[in-house]
C-alpha cells in the first residue's frame, strides 16, 4: 500500500506542479507532511535545505528522499516514476491543445491568472523556508538586497551567487 500511496501522491504533485521550481513546494508539503505524515514539518524544511544544495529538480529530490524513507529503493523509484509520468502526459495534451487554442482570449486570461497564483505561492514558500527571526537584522537584509540585485540586474550566474554566498557565510558570521 505504501508504494501505491507514494505513486498517487507524487503523481498528484507532478500534475499540479505548474510553474516549476518552488511553486509546487506547497503541493509537496501538503502530500508528504499533511496528507501522509511521511515527513514532519521540521523534517520537510530540513530536507528542503538539503535538496537546495544539489543540482536537479526539487520534485525529483523530494520524491527520492521521501520514497526511500517510506519504502527504500522501490519507493524512490515509484515516487520518481509518478513524478515524471504526470507532466509527460500533461505536456503532450497541453501541446496539442495549446497549438490549437492559444490565441483565444479566455486561454490567454487563464494563463495570466495562473501566473499570478504561482507568483503568490513562490512568495509564500520563500517565507516558509526561512526563520523569520533572520529578517530582523541589518546584515540579513543587506544579503537579501545584494543577492536580489545581482540576480535581477546583472548577468552573474545564479550558481555563482549561491557559491560565493556560502563561502562568505562560512567566513563571516551572521
Amino acid at each position: 500500500m505504501a508504494l501505491v500511496n507514494l505513486f498517487l501522491a507524487f503523481f498528484r504533485i507532478g500534475i499540479f506542479a505548474i510553474g516549476g521550481a518552488y511553486s509546487f513546494l506547497p503541493l509537496i508539503q501538503k502530500e508528504v507532511v499533511q496528507n501522509y505524515h511521511w515527513l514532519s514539518r521540521e523534517e520537510f524544511l530540513e530536507v528542503l535545505g538539503l535538496v537546495k544544495i544539489f543540482p536537479g529538480a526539487i520534485s525529483i529530490k523530494f520524491a527520492t528522499y521521501t520514497g526511500y524513507k517510506v519504502a527504500g529503493i522501490p519507493g524512490a523509484i515509484v515516487a520518481n516514476l509518478a513524478n515524471i509520468l504526470s507532466p509527460v502526459v500533461l505536456i503532450l495534451l497541453a501541446t496539442y491543445l495549446y497549438s490549437h487554442y492559444k490565441d483565444m482570449p479566455k486561454v490567454k486570461n487563464a494563463f495570466a491568472v495562473i501566473q499570478l497564483v504561482i507568483f503568490a505561492m513562490i512568495i509564500a514558500v520563500a517565507f516558509q523556508s526561512i526563520d523569520l527571526k533572520q529578517l530582523s537584522d541589518f546584515k540579513s537584509w543587506l544579503i537579501i538586497v545584494v543577492a536580489f540585485g545581482l540576480f535581477l540586474y546583472t548577468q552573474v550566474h545564479p550558481a555563482l551567487i549561491i557559491v560565493v554566498a556560502g563561502i562568505l557565510g562560512a567566513l563571516i558570521p551572521l
